[in-house]
């Protein structure tokens, strides 16, 4: 009964991705409705730093998306965007329609540019981005939460199928890791010193579990820069959810010995070694089961922060230092741009292009190291590597 299953899923799956493709159709030819192209007449106002671009005029250097994928976002967004349809213009007067909010939202959030750049190039009052850009990450948390969630135990099963063919590990079900998102807070502010990290920089973190394909499977954000990366994790309902057993609970895998290794996730040494959660051996002279664990877990664990660095080169509002952010809406943005991150994989017929300006996603953050091991863990990893060798 398992592949039938399995195929009702894909062929739910499929069915989602033509309905939004379907969506995205409808949108677009909603977008030339009144004759000519709206994306036409939107070039004609983009001035300053986005006019000097190479090839202004291809629509994904500047929204960093398809233009089928902007005309989904654009669906998902209608109606919160529009509650309010006359009280947003240009400077000349005009009325900003739907396609003009989620453009000027996406160029705030992926050009890097502060309220009054992104406004001047575009002809609209730095205020008005302000006010558009929260409209939409509002409405994106409304309408597009589906987008990332959890996989269920079709989905789960492909992933695993994926870290073991590309990397060797098997029933291995995602990597988790984190990045800082930095500030530039004032010493005078009440509690500045919580989100300075251990790079002395002000910092929120964002911490993900990323599949095979670069998509996030959870989030979790809002914290300080000053927590380490054990203590998030403890502190994150992630945590609970595995300790507990209501996630990571599909097949077991039996290994060499005749015993079985359940579902896990993969982390670096900053990470504590848990039974669902496998770092690698950090001793030396390890033996030769070890190393070639510890060789297959570092192959598959570059996902983690090619995605990182890919979101945040995407999104360069996370990029660089935030001049003293809301740190209550914060969280809520960065929730979004995963969201578009997921968005965009999940409506592309081929893999994410990793290409990337640059590599670190944690400039200058050295690695950190946890001691924390869990004795059944221990037992686990060492089972587990027993079985690759053996293999």
């Amino acid at each position: 009964m398992a592949p039938v299953r399995g195929a009702k899923r894909r062929r739910k799956a499929a069915a989602e991705k033509k309905a939004a493709m379907a969506a995205a159709a409808a949108a677009g030819g909603a977008l030339g409705a009144g004759g000519g192209d709206w994306w036409d007449g939107f070039c004609m106002r983009v001035s300053g730093a986005l006019s000097c671009m190479e090839d202004t005029r291809r629509f994904e250097s500047i929204f960093k998306m398809p233009r089928r994928t902007f005309n989904y976002v654009c669906s998902l967004v209608r109606d919160e965007m529009m509650v309010r349809s006359s009280s947003y213009a240009f400077l000349d007067g005009k009325v900003l329609s739907l396609e003009d909010r989620v453009a000027v939202s996406l160029l705030r959030l992926n050009s890097g540019g502060s309220l009054v750049t992104v406004g001047s190039s575009v002809g609209v009052n730095h205020s008005t981005v302000s006010l558009i850009t929260w409209r939409f990450v509002e409405a994106m948390e409304e309408r597009a939460s589906h987008h990332l969630r959890w996989p269920d135990s079709g989905e789960m099963e492909k992933i695993k199928s994926m870290f073991e063919k590309i990397h060797g590990l098997p029933n291995c079900c995602g990597v988790v890791d984190l990045t800082h998102i930095t500030m530039c807070l004032s010493s005078a502010e009440p509690n500045c010193k919580v989100w300075l990290d251990h790079e002395k920089n002000f910092s929120m973190v964002l911490q993900a579990v990323i599949g095979p394909d670069m998509k996030f499977m959870d989030i979790v954000t809002g914290w300080p820069g000053s927590m380490k990366e054990s203590s998030i994790l403890h502190s994150s309902g992630l945590f609970k959810l595995c300790k507990n057993g209501a996630r990571l609970n599909g097949s077991k895998l039996e290994v060499s010995d005749g015993s079985e290794v359940g579902e896990y996730l993969i982390g670096d040494a900053g990470y504590p070694l848990l039974p669902w959660l496998l770092t690698p051996y950090q001793e030396n002279n390890l033996s030769d089961s070890k190393v070639e664990f510890n060789k297959r877990h570092a192959a598959a664990i570059t996902v983690a922060p090619r995605t990182l660095a890919k979101f945040k080169d995407t999104w360069k509002f996370l990029h660089g230092e935030m001049w003293r952010p809301d740190k209550h809406r914060l969280p809520r943005i960065i929730h979004v741009c995963c969201l578009l991150h997921n968005i965009i994989i999940g409506l592309q017929d081929t893999a994410m292009d990793e290409a990337c300006v640059w590599n670190d996603h944690d400039v200058n953050y050295k690695q950190q190291v946890c001691q924390l091991a869990d004795e059944n863990a221990v037992r686990v990893r060492d089972k587990l590597s027993e079985h690759l060798a053996s293999r």
